[in-house]
């Protein structure tokens, strides 16, 4: 059975949420799923987190992101 969006979101901070999207697409690829200026110039970390606690309908799309993000099937790893 798939968790929910409440059962995947609870208890996981703005900022978790930020790293682990970072880490896994980078802010490259993060700016072409969500078109922010924090994401497009000069970003950090710091500068996205302000600016999603400011912004609600951003905040939404991340935290939609990482839903999806975790809800997709672990792939197994590649053999050479």
């Amino acid at each position: 059975m798939k968790p929910t969006r409440h059962q995947i979101l609870d208890g996981v901070t703005l900022e978790a949420i930020l790293t682990e999207l970072i880490r896994s697409y980078g802010f490259r690829n993060l700016a072409e799923k969500i078109p922010v200026r924090c994401f497009l110039f000069n970003p950090t970390l710091v500068s996205s987190l302000r600016f999603m606690r400011k912004t609600p309908w951003a905040r939404a799309q991340l935290e939609e992101l990482y839903v999806e993000y975790k809800q997709r099937p672990i792939e197994p790893p590649q053999v050479r």
